[in-house]
């Protein structure tokens, strides 16, 4: 069960606030944003358009939150995360690859990773771009190792079941072998 949601979220400047005239057409902005739920995605949707385009929420209004659903979730993709994220020293730029069934897993990947090599913080990452990715334009060797179309999985150690028509005892006499060779 993944913790992330994509959500579209849109929203714009009430015409008559924030320095526009009655009346007037203001500008329509939409983003797509990966938060637990529908009330983070809007906060951070806020938090993003203050800095970009220095409207508030006070004098702004939320037109629509959607959530989108992977379309194809049985299918394995190379996703590329650009992303920015305040360090202790300075902000950081970056550029991850993962492998996902869906996007909001890879980037939930991300986040783990950036907590776990980076020590970042999930409020101090920032996603820029999410972006599937063909196998020609994948640049990470941690990637590139699972584009071998011969890579199998090998499975050194198998516990054989018990069977079914017998019950199984609480001692064994024989301890159960489980090697496959």
């Amino acid at each position: 069960m993944t913790w992330l949601h994509q959500y579209h979220v849109v929203g714009r400047m009430v015409p008559g606030k924030g320095g526009s005239k009655p009346g007037e057409e203001t500008a329509v902005y939409r983003m797509r944003i990966f938060a637990p739920n529908p009330v983070v995605a809007k906060s951070r949707f806020w938090y993003f358009l203050r800095k970009l385009k220095r409207v508030k929420k006070a004098n702004g209004e939320i037109l629509a939150v959607n959530e989108i659903f992977e379309k194809d979730p049985s299918t394995v993709k190379n996703i590329g995360i650009w992303l920015r994220y305040k360090s202790r020293s300075d902000t950081v730029n970056m550029f991850k690859e993962f492998r996902d069934v869906s996007l909001t897993g890879a980037v939930e990947q991300m986040y783990m990773e950036m907590s776990g090599r980076h020590r970042a913080r999930w409020s101090s990452i920032q996603v820029l771009r999410v972006r599937i990715i063909s196998d020609e334009d994948v640049r990470r060797p941690n990637t590139m190792q699972f584009l071998d179309p011969d890579l199998k999985f090998p499975l050194p150690h198998v516990r054989p079941r018990a069977s079914v028509k017998s019950k199984r005892a609480t001692y064994l006499a024989n301890r159960p072998t489980t090697c496959t060779s």
